[in-house]
């Protein structure tokens, strides 16, 4: 509630005073000192269906403390022997430029349960990966993938499973136009959605799980996979990202996916191979991993879910957050171009 009332003070110092609102740009423009959650106060609600999507980037409560204690080794002593070194193995790596703060360290240390040799390692896979992927990774903001989170094809759902894993729907069957919208593009919106989603706490520790929906597949769509856009997504998911990726659950496939699916599968490794689901329409089958109340209605779920992309308010939820999201983008090894 302080916070809130302190990022209130500060946008009221910026709205002249016979202005009732202020627009987009200036309301991202007051929020660029502010913390995450404060910038939270004062997002705009984004209602998914008839439920509100809430980004929480709050710290864990004693629960979730308990929690991470016992899946991830997160006790007093583990994290302070893991911060510090990390600390100094990332000043042995000149050329890698992060933050130090416990914060940031924390979404790579967290999947590596707290082991820092092994979070070092995977900083450096991470951040190599968008060094030698810029059309994948480089500016990665919301206001460049406009078109992406326009399309309804990459949708957050609203509530978590009784779990608390995030839930993350791809449409890449019907709503997926290629002409309008390319996979790159499309990946780049799942690389975005994904540095969201370990910027939570809780996700950090419960995990992702995402969806994949698969209906009205065509061979057109087949078209425009590869084989080395297939490499690439493959390496990024199996090495490095920093994230417990609990599942990856295919819904509505037709059998022509089984062409799609046949890029990505010699590239698969036995950890990640055995977390690709593949449920097609068996509602009961995909409600083994993701319970009921966290499911659209289409999906045999509960909760009512919108047939036509959020749009606009869901670009405005996520465009608070543009500063965050260009600072992290700039946080790594030189790119190939500095060199």
């Amino acid at each position: 509630m302080m916070a809130k009332k302190r990022a209130q003070r500060q946008l009221s110092r910026k709205r002249p005073p016979d202005q009732c609102t202020m627009s987009q740009d200036t309301l991202v423009e007051a929020t660029k000192q502010l913390t995450l959650a404060a910038k939270l106060n004062l997002a705009p609600k984004l209602y998914i269906g008839k439920s509100e999507f809430t980004f929480d980037p709050n710290p864990l409560d004693e629960e979730w403390q308990a929690r991470a204690a016992k899946e991830l080794r997160e006790t007093p002593e583990n994290v302070e022997e893991a911060l510090n070194t990390l600390r100094e193995l990332l000043k042995g790596e000149p050329d890698l430029n992060v933050p130090l703060d416990r914060e940031y360290l924390q979404k790579f240390l967290r999947p590596c349960k707290w082991y820092a040799e092994s979070t070092f390692e995977l900083m450096k896979r991470f951040y190599k990966y968008r060094q030698s992927h810029p059309k994948y990774c480089e500016n990665l903001v919301p206001r460049n993938e406009r078109t992406v989170l326009m399309s309804g094809t990459l949708t957050p759902l609203p509530k978590r499973t009784e779990d608390g894993v995030r839930v993350i729907l791809v449409e890449g069957g019907k709503k997926w136009k290629p002409k309008e919208l390319t996979l790159d593009q499309m990946f780049r919106g799942v690389i975005l959605f994904l540095e969201a989603a370990i910027a939570e706490p809780k996700s950090q520790v419960a995990g992702v799980r995402v969806i994949i929906d698969m209906d009205g597949l065509t061979l057109t769509h087949v078209t425009y996979f590869t084989p080395s856009f297939a490499a690439a997504v493959v390496e990024f998911v199996q090495r490095c990202l920093p994230c417990r990726l609990k599942g990856v659950h295919i819904i509505n496939q037709p059998f022509i996916f089984n062409m799609v699916f046949a890029f990505f599968k010699p590239f698969l490794q036995e950890k990640l191979r055995k977390r690709i689901h593949f449920h097609g329409t068996d509602r009961n089958s995909l409600k083994k991993y993701i319970d009921a109340k966290a499911l659209p209605k289409q999906y045999g779920g509960e909760c009512d879910f919108p047939d036509e992309p959020i749009g606009e308010p869901f670009v405005k939820y996520l465009d608070i957050f543009q500063e965050d999201f260009l600072a992290s983008s700039k946080y790594g090894y030189p790119s190939k171009a500095q060199k």
